[in-house]
C-alpha cells in the first residue's frame, strides 16, 4: 500500500558531516542551552506565552508584534499561509510555485484545494519574471517563491519583487520564503508596509542554530496575520523554542561569526568546483548547488566516506545536482577531500 506525505521524509543520518539539510553545522549558541536549563517545571507543565518571545522577534525585524505571527519551524508558516489564503469553495484556486522550488510549496497548496502551477525554470535557473507573468491568472490567489531560492541560492532584487507583488490579482498575496534571507543580508520585511499583499517567512533553524527546536515566524500585515491565526493551532510552538528563540536573538556575535564561516566555506566549495570542472551555482545562502552528473551515486560515495549532501537531481532543472551545505570551514574542507576523491575515482 502506497503513503502519501506532505512531505516526503529523509533518511536519518547519525553520524558523520551532516551538509545536506542546510542545518547550522556548528549547533546553537550556547546562551540557548543556558536558557533551556532555567525553563521551571512549572512552565512546561503550562501553555506556553508567547508575548516576550514575540516582543524580542518583532525588534529583531523592526515590525510591530502585531505584524508577526511565531509558527512551528517556517513549514507550519507555509501550511498555514496555503490553508489560510485558499480557503476551499467551489471556485477554482490557482497557487502558482516558482520553480525550482522548496518541496513543502505543492503539497501545501493541494491539501488546501488549490490548482498548482509551476514555472518553466529557465537554462541557468535564474528567476524570471516574464515565466511568473505567464503563470497567474485570474484565479491565482498565492504565489510561493523562495529568495534566496532553495536549491539554487540565487537572489531576487527587491525591486522585481515589488513588481510581482503589483501583478498578482488584488485577491492574491506573494508568499516570500526567506528561509535563507541572513546569508544573504537582504529582506523584504522593510518593505511590507507599502505591499499589504506580501508575507515572508522566516526560519531560525539554519543561521542561528535552531532546527531541531522547530521555530519560525511570518511577518505581514495585521490583517493578513489575523487571517492566519484562524488557520493554525494555538500553542504549537512549545515553551523550550519560545525561550531558545529569545537566548538566540540576543547572541549577535556567534550569529556574525557564523555567517562568516558560511562565506568562506562558499568561497572553498566555489574553488573546488572550479578545480573539478564542475558546474555550480553561486549562493546568498549557506548552500551551493553543483551540476555531478550521476547525482545519487555522487551522494552516495560520499556518504560512505562520512559526507553527506542532498541529491536535488529531481528538482526541475536540476538533473546531475547536488546541493551542498556550506557551514564551519572544517567541515567543507572534509566535504572538499571527499568530492575531490570520488570524482577522482570515478574519472580513472
Amino acid at each position: 500500500m502506497s503513503t502519501s506525505y506532505l512531505y516526503e521524509p529523509l533518511p536519518d543520518v547519525d553520524s558523520g558531516v551532516r551538509l545536506h539539510l542546510n542545518e547550522n553545522t556548528d549547533g546553537c549558541s550556547p546562551a540557548v542551552l543556558r536558557a533551556i536549563r532555567r525553563v521551571s517545571r512549572e512552565q512546561v507543565a503550562w501553555y506556553p506565552a508567547y508575548a516576550s518571545a514575540t516582543r524580542a522577534c518583532a525588534a529583531w525585524f523592526g515590525v510591530p508584534a502585531d505584524h508577526l505571527l511565531l509558527t512551528n519551524g517556517l513549514d507550519e508558516g507555509i501550511l498555514t499561509v496555503a490553508l489560510a489564503v485558499l480557503p476551499r469553495h467551489g471556485d477554482r484556486m490557482d497557487a502558482v510555485v516558482v520553480e525550482p522550488a522548496y518541496g513543502l510549496y505543492r503539497p501545501s497548496a493541494a491539501l488546501a484545494g488549490a490548482h498548482v502551477i509551476s514555472t518553466t525554470p529557465q537554462a541557468d535557473l535564474a528567476f524570471s519574471l516574464a515565466a511568473v507573468r505567464k503563470a497567474v491568472t485570474p484565479q491565482t490567489r498565492l504565489v510561493f517563491l523562495s529568495n534566496p531560492n532553495n536549491p539554487t541560492g540565487h537572489l531576487i532584487p527587491s525591486d522585481t519583487l515589488r513588481e510581482l507583488a503589483r501583478l498578482v490579482p488584488p485577491e492574491a498575496v506573494v508568499f516570500v520564503d526567506e528561509a535563507y534571507a541572513d546569508f544573504a543580508g537582504s529582506s523584504f520585511i522593510p518593505l511590507l508596509a507599502n505591499h499589504p499583499n506580501v508575507i515572508v517567512g522566516r526560519t531560525f533553524a539554519k543561521a542561528h542554530g535552531l532546527a531541531g527546536l522547530r521555530v519560525g515566524t511570518v511577518v505581514a500585515s495585521p490583517a493578513l496575520i489575523c487571517r492566519l491565526r484562524g488557520a493554525i493551532a494555538p500553542f504549537s510552538v512549545n515553551v523550550f523554542a519560545a525561550t531558545a528563540l529569545e537566548a538566540a536573538l540576543g547572541d549577535r556575535g556567534r550569529l556574525e561569526w557564523y555567517l562568516n564561516q558560511v562565506r568562506q566555506s562558499r568561497e572553498l566549495i566555489y574553488a573546488a568546483c572550479e578545480r573539478l570542472g564542475l558546474r555550480f551555482w553561486r549562493s546568498e545562502a549557506n548552500f551551493v548547488l553543483v551540476r555531478v552528473g550521476n547525482a545519487g551515486a555522487v551522494r552516495e560515495a560520499l556518504a560512505a566516506r562520512g559526507v553527506h549532501v542532498r541529491d536535488r537531481s529531481a528538482a526541475a532543472g536540476c538533473e546531475g545536482c547536488i546541493r551542498i551545505t556550506a557551514g564551519v570551514i572544517d567541515d567543507t574542507r572534509a566535504l572538499v577531500a571527499a568530492l575531490e576523491e570520488v570524482l577522482c575515482v570515478a574519472r580513472s
